[in-house]
C-alpha cells in the first residue's frame, strides 16, 4: 500500500504490515521517507511527549470510519498511561528474522522440518512419519501454503549457497505412478504442480500463492454462497474465503471493506453439530499439539487467499523478574501461583482484582474508563506486591476505580503481551481481510495458536469485559467504551510506542480497538476449535496408525507372520468377544474414578452425553463432584481423549469413531 498525506489517513485497518508494525533496525521505515515526518534518527518518540498530544485531538484528521468508536477515550487511557508510568523500563527487544529465517521456523512450527532437512527422516522416524501423516490430510489451500515456504526458502539457500540442496515437497511425496496417472487433468509429460494427494481425495494443490489468487483451481464451493451470518466450521476458512473471492470478482474493492465502517457486528450463528463442540482445553496434549500445527498452516493459509504476508516477531532473551506480581513473564508468575493453588491457570492477583471489582459491583459509572489517582495506585501496587501472598492486604479499602487501574496496569506491565510479540503482526493484520466473517475466522485461528497461560488469561479478562459491558445501562461502558479503554493496555507492551511513529500510532489505534471488540462480542466462538480442524486430526491418528501397521508387518517374516495369525485366531476371536460384551445397540460407559464402575447404555437416536451424566449419577448417589465438574471423555480410536460437549449425540459420535472408550470422569474446567 502507498503511503498516504497526512491529512488523508484511512482508520479501517487496510494498511500494509510495515506501515502497522514497528520498524526494525536496519529496515527502511515509512517515515524515513517524507522529511514532514520525525525522523527515528533524531530522536524517539517518548511516552511524555506524545501523551501531550493525547487529550487533544489528534495531529491527523479522522475519518468516517472512525466515527463509531469514540477514540477520545482512546488517547486519554494512553495519557492515562503515560501519567502513570513507572519510569525507565527496560524494553521488549525486537529481532529482524533473516532472509528465510521465517520460513524455516515456520516449517519447524508446523512440524515439517524433514522438508528441509534430508537427515530428519534418519535421525528421528517418528517426526518423519507425523509430518508424512500431517502432508496426507492437508487441503489444497493448506498445502499451498506449506509448498509456498518450501521454495521461498530453496531460493534463499540458493541465494546463501548452502552446501545442501533442500529437497523438493513433491518428490519427496510423490504418490505412486498408478495414482499419479489417474490424477484429474494430468497428462504424460506434465510438470506436478503441487502436492498430489490422490489418496485422501482432496485433489491438487496450486504451487503458489499466484494459484490461489487467480483462480487457477475453481473454489471449494460453487453452491450458492452462505448466509453472512452462518458460520460454517466443518470447511477449511482457507477454502471458504477461496470461494468467496471466486465469487467476489469484479466487485468493488470498496464495497469489500465497508463493513470496517459499520459499527454493528453480525450475530454470527454456529450451526448445531451432532458430534458436539469442541473447546480449547477439551482435547489431549498430544492432540492439542497436531491442532497447533494445523492452525498455523490454516492461518497462513488464510492470509495468502488475500494476499496479506505476515511475519512473527523475533523477541531478544533478555533478563526478567523471577518471583512478584506486577511485572513477571505470565509463565513464572503461574509457576509459583500453582505451588500455591495446584492447578491454577489464571494468575491468582488478577483472578482476586476481577473478584473485588465484582464484588464492589460493575454498575460503577466510568468502570474502567475513570482512572485512579497514579500516585496512589503505584503505592497500592507496590503494597500488595509486598503483602498478596500473606493475605494481609486490605482489600476492603481498595476502591472501585483504583483496582480497574491495578487490573490494566497488570496487563501491560507484563513483559511480553497477552496476544504475544510472536503474533502481534497477524492479530493486527486480521482487520485487512475483506469481511468480519474471514476476521472473526482468522481470530479464531490466532487464539488457537497463542500459548496456553496466555489464552486463559485472556480468556479470562474477556470473559471480565462482558459481565461490566452487561451492566452498560448503569455504567455507561458499552462494547465499544470497553474495547476502546483497553486496546492500549492489551497491545501496547514495553517499548512499543518508541518503536513506532505518531502517525503509525494513530493508524493502529481504531485497529485495535476493533480487534479487542471482537475478541470480547465473539468469545464463544474464538475459544472453540473449528470441527474440519478436529476432522484432520483424526485424519492424522487413523494415518500414522496405518503406518505403524504397515512397518510392524513389513520387517515380520512370512513364515512367522502366518504361524502368529494362525495361533492368535481363537484369541482374537475371544478377545473381541470380551470387548463387545454389550449387546447390540448398546455402548459400555466406564467410570473407574467411582463406585459405580461401568454401566451398559442403550443407544437411541436422542441420546446425549448429558443424558449419560445425569443416568450415571442418578445410579451412583456417594458421587461427591459437582455435576458441572464431570465430563464424559471419548478415548481412543482416532482421537487421543476429548472432553464431550454435552449436547453431542453418541450415535453420531459412535459412528464417527467406531473403536472409542467412553469414560467418565471429573475435570477442571
Amino acid at each position: 500500500m502507498n503511503r498516504q498525506d497526512a491529512k488523508g489517513v484511512v482508520l479501517t485497518g487496510y494498511y500494509s504490515n510495515s506501515e502497522s508494525l514497528p520498524p526494525q533496525p536496519g529496515v527502511n521505515s515509512v517515515e524515513e521517507a517524507d522529511p514532514s515526518v520525525p525522523s527515528r534518527r533524531t530522536g524517539h518518540y517518548n511516552v511524555q511527549n506524545r501523551s501531550k498530544n493525547a487529550a487533544g485531538k489528534p495531529p491527523y484528521n479522522r475519518c468516517n470510519s472512525q466515527d463509531s468508536l469514540d477514540m477520545d477515550a482512546f488517547w486519554k487511557e494512553v495519557e492515562s498511561i503515560g501519567e502513570s508510568d513507572t519510569g525507565p523500563q527496560e524494553e521488549v527487544q525486537l529481532k529482524v528474522p533473516d532472509e528465510g529465517e521465517h520460513e524455516e521456523a515456520w516449517l519447524t512450527a508446523a512440524g515439517l522440518t524433514l522438508l528441509f532437512q534430508e537427515s530428519e527422516s534418519e535421525s528421528d522416524p517418528d517426526a518423519s512419519e507425523d509430518s508424512k501423516a500431517m502432508l496426507s490430510t492437508l487441503t489444497r489451500t493448506q498445502a499451498a501454503a506449506v509448498e509456498k515456504r518450501v521454495e521461498l526458502l530453496k531460493q534463499t539457500m540458493r541465494k546463501k549457497n548452502k552446501q545442501y540442496q533442500v529437497p523438493d515437497v513433491r518428490e519427496i511425496f510423490k504418490p505412486p505412478p498408478a495414482s499419479a496417472a489417474q490424477s484429474e487433468g494430468t497428462q504424460p509429460g506434465d510438470e506436478p504442480q503441487a502436492l498430489e494427494r490422490s489418496e485422501n481425495g482432496k485433489g491438487d494443490v496450486a504451487s503458489s500463492d499466484e494459484a490461489i489468487g487467480n483462480g487457477a483451481y475453481p473454489p471449494a464451493d460453487q453452491s450458492a454462497p452462505d448466509s453472512e451470518t452462518d458460520l460454517n466450521l466443518e470447511v477449511s476458512f482457507a477454502e471458504q474465503a477461496l470461494s468467496y473471492r471466486g465469487r467476489s470478482k469484479g466487485v468493488d474493492s470498496l464495497s469489500l471493506r465497508e463493513s470496517q465502517a459499520d459499527d454493528r457486528l453480525p450475530n454470527f450463528k454456529v450451526p448445531p453439530d451432532k458430534t458436539g463442540r469442541t473447546k480449547i482445553g477439551d482435547l489431549a496434549p498430544q492432540d492439542m499439539k497436531m491442532v497447533r500445527r494445523l492452525v498455523l498452516i490454516e492461518m497462513t493459509a488464510l492470509f495468502d487467499t488475500a494476499r496479506i504476508d505476515w511475519k512473527c516477531n523475533k523477541v531478544v532473551k533478555q533478563k526478567e523478574k523471577e518471583s512478584g506480581l506486577f511485572g513477571v513473564p505470565l509463565a513464572t508468575l503461574l509457576e509459583q501461583d500453582q505451588r500455591r493453588v495446584p492447578g491454577t491457570k489464571v494468575p491468582l492477583i488478577l483472578q482476586r482484582l476481577i473478584s473485588h471489582i465484582e464484588a464492589e459491583g460493575l454498575d460503577t459509572e466510568g468502570l474502567l474508563r475513570i482512572p485512579g489517582a497514579a500516585g496512589r495506585v503505584k503505592a497500592l501496587c507496590q503494597e500488595l506486591e509486598a503483602k498478596f501472598y500473606e493475605d494481609t492486604f486490605r482489600w476492603e479499602t481498595l476502591k472501585q476505580h483504583d483496582a480497574a487501574s491495578m487490573l490494566k496496569f497488570f496487563i501491560r506491565e507484563l513483559p511480553h503481551p497477552l496476544i504475544t510479540v510472536e503474533y502481534l503482526n497477524a492479530f493486527i493484520a486480521v482487520l485487512k481481510l475483506p469481511t468480519k466473517k474471514q476476521q472473526l475466522q482468522a481470530l479464531n485461528l490466532l487464539v488457537l495458536l497463542l500459548p496456553e497461560s496466555s489464552r486463559d488469561t485472556l480468556k479470562a479478562l474477556m470473559e471480565f469485559f462482558q459481565r461490566v459491558t452487561d451492566h452498560m445501562e448503569q455504567n455507561k461502558m458499552s462494547l465499544n467504551n470497553v474495547a476502546v479503554v483497553m486496546a492500549p493496555n492489551i497491545f501496547m507492551f514495553k517499548g512499543f510506542r518508541t518503536k513506532i511513529s505518531e502517525q503509525q500510532e494513530f493508524s493502529m489505534a481504531a485497529g485495535t480497538a476493533s480487534i479487542v471488540r471482537l475478541l470480547i462480542q465473539y468469545q464463544n466462538i474464538l475459544w472453540t476449535i473449528p470441527k474440519f480442524i478436529i476432522n484432520q486430526v483424526r485424519e492424522q491418528n487413523t494415518e500414522k496408525q496405518k503406518q505403524k501397521k504397515a512397518s510392524k508387518e513389513k520387517g515380520m517374516k512370512r513364515l512367522l507372520k502366518k504361524m502368529t495369525q494362525d495361533r492368535d485366531k481363537p484369541d482374537k476371536q475371544e478377545r473381541s468377544a470380551t470387548e463387545n460384551d454389550s449387546p447390540q445397540g448398546f455402548i459400555r460407559v466406564q467410570a473407574p474414578e467411582f463406585s459405580k464402575v461401568s454401566m451398559a447404555v442403550q443407544l437411541t437416536e436422542d441420546l446425549q452425553a448429558s443424558d449419560i451424566l445425569a443416568r450415571f449419577l442418578s445410579q451412583d448417589s456417594s458421587v461427591s463432584v459437582k455435576r458441572e465438574d464431570l465430563c464424559l471423555y471419548e478415548i481412543g480410536g482416532n482421537i487421543k481423549e476429548r472432553c464431550l460437549d454435552e449436547e453431542a449425540y453418541m450415535k453420531a459420535l459412535l459412528e464417527l469413531n467406531p473403536s472409542a472408550e467412553w469414560v467418565i470422569r471429573a475435570t477442571q474446567r
